[in-house]
């Protein structure tokens, strides 16, 4: 299927008027103001300067929205980003985070010119809740320091080193600083039931803004930490790069990429249920992967898609890109006009937004329901919940998803039984009958699930048990859909048994999948096409005329 931007698709069809276009304006310009605080806030808590954040939000956002397969996908820096990105500036500087964005990108772009957006439904949910909430506890432990106000020159990256830090460092805590990030808490998760419109994170800011300037308060504020905040846009430039330098970035760029894949995926699925519409998965990764080039050409850092600001966009009538792209227009005035007033911020402003969206982005209830699931779901959840906290992302991932791997081929083997037809009441009267005549020389077995290396050696277990007096072996294989290398490799083993043992082996119920694999690899030719029944009834009648006529003999 051909890949555009569902912008495009909507003006092919005709689905964007007049009154939608206004609808969107409206929801742009206030995702813009959700916006603005947490790009401020997630650019400084992810070790760069503010004005970061907001470049990321306006550049990528736009091209995310523009070129997206999503209607109402808005991008931009999130929660997600923070400890990533901490951690590249902190071993490989700005200038390697800006290598590894563009990386990123080009990564996110081939995953989509290669159509894998669809592999997003192979991650377990068990490990998108782990490290969705181990992400939330690690976004939550950044922003200790400045909501208790504690003088450290240096916080580690590392989570349990960060927070044995925070313990030595108790001694410093500054009680006004606590009370204005404190106060900020509040009035963000109280604000909306006074107003819904308006982002309780705006109000905190400027409530909290205004005291601190008006009472002179002595805490620490943007321009404080950060003596040069440009509102200037900085031109697109490129930065040098060496083979060296790809081979060393390869690892986070990856990172980023999965990061952004999963999250933008899965931020455009539950945008999806919210909207009754579908996305087109392929082209957000490729609009993701191009929005990450574009915000590091501009100096930007990594962006995805924002859950939360495309659900706000949802909520207040965004139902095209438009509104995404008057959401970056929007910020980008903003930082023009306003951006010198952000020094007047306090940091304890700053990291009470960024905590509240920590406790949001953890999927806490989910988490807690699935503590009841079965103890291999429990064993992945908690396993990738403690490797991303302690650890990182990737490291949870793949620890995660090889796990995950090997309990469901576990379970696939547990629930695939190999049955022995004879026994019971398996077959009709007539055909037990025919096996009784024959002094059990016919030995007829099922095999219920598919038939692939997990199985291989159960499947051969039963199988060598088959008794050298047989003359007959029937593998009904009706429930057999699928079938892999290792299963052909068993079933010629088993074919050479036979044959050793002058057993004639008859098939019977073989599917597309399994006959393909039987055929292209030669066992077909080996055992002759007459050995292949349609079902059960006439491979016993054919087993019972051989046997008839070796006896008659």
């Amino acid at each position: 299927m051909y890949m555009s931007p569902k912008l495009l698709k909507m003006f092919k069809r005709g689905e964007i008027t007049k009154e939608q276009v206004i609808k969107d304006i409206i929801a742009g310009f206030i995702v813009a103001i959700i916006a603005l605080p947490l790009s401020i806030a997630l650019g400084i808590s992810s070790g760069v300067s503010p004005e970061k954040g907001l470049i990321t939000a306006i550049f990528a956002g736009f091209v995310i929205s523009l070129l997206g397969g999503s209607r109402v996908q808005i991008g931009g820096p999130t929660g997600a980003f923070v400890v990533i990105i901490y951690g590249i500036v902190q071993t490989y500087g700005i200038k390697g985070l800006i290598i590894a964005t563009m990386m990123a990108g080009v990564i996110l772009v081939v995953m989509g010119l290669l159509k894998l957006g669809s592999v997003i439904k192979y991650v377990p949910h068990t490990i998108t809740v782990g490290f969705t909430s181990g992400i939330a506890i690690t976004l939550l432990s950044t922003q200790v320091k400045d909501f208790l106000g504690l003088r450290i020159d240096k916080v580690p990256a590392e989570f349990l080193p960060k927070w044995g830090s925070y313990f030595s460092h108790l001694n410093t805590f500054h009680l006004t600083t606590f009370l204005i990030g404190l106060g900020c808490v509040l009035i963000i998760v109280f604000w909306p039931k006074v107003n819904k419109t308006i982002p309780g994170s705006m109000v905190a800011l400027i409530v909290a803004t205004l005291v601190v300037k008006l009472f002179n308060l002595p805490v620490e504020t943007i321009g404080s930490r950060f003596q040069n905040i440009s509102s200037a846009i900085p031109a697109p430039g490129f930065v040098s790069v060496d083979l060296n330098t790809i081979k060393e970035l390869l690892k986070p760029a990856m990172t980023i990429a999965i990061l952004a894949a999963v999250e933008s995926l899965l931020s455009a699925v539950v945008a999806d249920g919210m909207i009754g519409a579908k996305h087109d998965s392929n082209m957000e990764l490729i609009a993701q992967g191009l929005g990450n080039i574009t915000s590091a050409l501009f100096g930007g850092i990594p962006a995805t898609g924002a859950i939360a600001r495309t659900a706000a966009n949802v909520k207040n009538g965004g139902r095209s890109p438009i509104s995404g792209m008057v959401h970056a227009i929007t910020l980008l005035l903003i930082m023009l006009i306003f951006m010198p007033y952000a020094k007047m911020i306090p940091m304890a402003t700053l990291a009470a937004i960024l905590m509240v969206v920590s406790y949001n982005m953890g999927e806490w209830s989910t988490f807690k329901s699935l503590l009841k699931a079965p103890k291999s779901d429990v064993a992945v959840l908690v396993l990738t919940f403690v490797l991303t906290v302690v650890f990182d992302l990737v490291m949870a991932i793949e620890v995660g998803m090889v796990i995950a791997m090997f309990l469901f081929i576990k379970k696939v083997v547990d629930t695939t039984k190999i049955r022995d037809m004879s026994e019971g009441n398996a077959l009709d009267e007539d055909l037990t009958q025919m096996l009784e005549e024959t002094d059990d020389k016919i030995l007829v077995y099922q095999v219920n699930g598919p038939l692939f290396f997990g199985m291989v050696q159960n499947f051969m277990d039963v199988m060598n048990e088959v008794q050298p007096s047989a003359e007959v072996l029937i593998l009904d294989m009706r429930y057999v859909h699928s079938v892999d290398a290792s299963a052909m490799a068993a079933l010629k083993r088993l074919h050479k048994r036979c044959e050793k043992f002058k057993i004639k082996l008859l098939l019977t119920h073989l599917h597309d999948q399994p006959e393909r694999c039987l055929h292209k690899m030669g066992f077909l030719d080996e055992i002759e096409k007459r050995h292949i029944f349609s079902s059960k009834t006439e491979a016993i009648a054919a087993a019972y005329d051989y046997i008839k006529a070796l006896e008659a003999v």
